[in-house]
């Protein structure tokens, strides 16, 4: 397991519009540890942003006697490795330390990788009398998922009878399975003002400055408009984060005439979307009068939440039971700010299911997987799919 994690983290899978060349190069590398399975499907779809490369979807199957086949969901796509001074080992050159695998991915979604891989080869095709094993491994998750779970789910590859099980959020202690996600927006703002001289502002707009104001305002009004609390959700709130920001001006004493960042919202289900966009617009609309300065909104990424997945039935019984079996925690059902591949299963009707052990180290710099969590996640899944698949 180790050395397949280090393969694999030694090719980045970064989105084109993030940089990078997609996950090619991985899946091509991951397909060959894929043996012993009754069908490999290759599904690729163009991409958006870069039309000159594919990004690649892998189902791999081992085939059972009865309808259906329990699927475990992960995603090849990494987010960049940020600030390299931030690292303390290179991100694409794994480190083995202390129980734990460093490098850009491992934990997130390489954890789900390895641990479904190895969870599937465990059990034999001879063996399986009742519903399939199959391993999904998916592009374009840290992005908007249209060229992967999205895209499957489209071109019917999955069916009624199938199960979803998507190892991309967890506890150290795993006693958490999500079960409903937040909605999830993503909102560029952009502030065009007039640039002149730093001594003489006052024949300018400062872009800067009037959006840093609308900026703290829109924050103001999104919590008065947006208060509610479910205690089922971590965290309870709906979340209004500014995240990205562009740079202004290379000089100290230019005035900036163009300010842009981005925010990314995740909010409960009850609350609407098109009501969050709203409130944007009329505190920018209010803040243009006040400034002088044009403010536009565009939608970068927006997701739905979908239905709540049961939490009840053969299926969610046989997961708690393998991790308890496992772990010796009986884990209890929970909201995240998400997305996940699983919301999109949500949104089709279908029941997904989110859980792993996880570190919290996902995203940040010097990420890593612990060892021990690979390997007691590979012995649920191995456990689940002997329930649902063997009998």
């Amino acid at each position: 397991m180790i050395n397949v994690m280090s393969e694999m983290i030694r090719i980045p899978a970064i989105a084109p519009i993030n940089g990078g060349t997609g996950e090619t190069k991985r899946a091509d590398m991951l397909e060959r540890y894929l043996e012993g399975y009754d069908s490999v499907i290759r599904v690729d779809s163009r991409d958006d942003h870069d039309p000159g490369v594919m990004r690649p979807n892998i189902l791999a199957r081992k085939n059972g006697k009865e309808k259906g086949t329990v699927w475990i969901v992960a995603h090849m796509d990494t987010v960049p490795a940020g600030n390299l001074e931030d690292w303390e080992t290179d991100p694409f050159e794994p480190v083995v330390k202390d129980g734990k695998i460093y490098g850009r991915g491992t934990e997130d979604n390489g954890q789900a990788i390895i641990s479904s891989m190895f969870a599937s080869k465990f059990i034999p095709k001879e063996a399986l009398s009742k519903r399939s094993v199959g391993i999904a491994y998916v592009a374009d998750e840290e992005t908007t998922s249209r060229m992967g779970i999205e895209y499957l789910i489209k071109r019917g590859y999955f069916s009624d009878d199938d199960v979803f099980i998507v190892p991309d959020w967890g506890t150290p202690e795993g006693d958490l399975i999500d079960v409903a996600e937040k909605n999830l927006l993503w909102l560029q703002f952009s502030v065009t003002g007039k640039s002149t001289h730093g001594s003489t502002p006052e024949k300018g707009i400062n872009a800067f400055k009037a959006g840093t104001g609308f900026l703290t305002d829109l924050i103001a009004e999104f919590g008065k408009e947006f208060p509610r609390e479910d205690c089922m959700f971590r965290p309870g709130v709906s979340t209004f984060e500014p995240t990205k920001c562009a740079g202004t001006v290379m000089n100290v004493n230019t005035i900036p005439g163009n300010f842009e960042f981005s925010m990314d919202i995740r909010a409960l289900p009850e609350y609407r979307l098109d009501d969050i966009v709203a409130v944007a617009e009329r505190v920018a609309e209010k803040h243009e009068k006040k400034t002088g300065a044009r403010i536009d909104i565009r939608e970068l990424q927006r997701h739905d939440s979908g239905r709540i997945s049961s939490t009840r039935g053969a299926v969610f019984d046989s997961l708690i039971d393998s991790i308890e079996s496992v772990t010796g925690v009986r884990p209890k059902p929970a909201g995240i700010g998400g997305a996940t591949c699983a919301n999109f299963f949500r949104k089709e009707g279908y029941d997904a299911y989110v859980w792993e052990c996880g570190g919290g180290t996902l995203h940040g710099p010097n990420e890593y997987v612990m060892i021990d969590n690979m390997v007691t996640d590979a012995k649920v899944f191995a456990s689940m799919f002997y329930k649902l698949c063997v009998g």
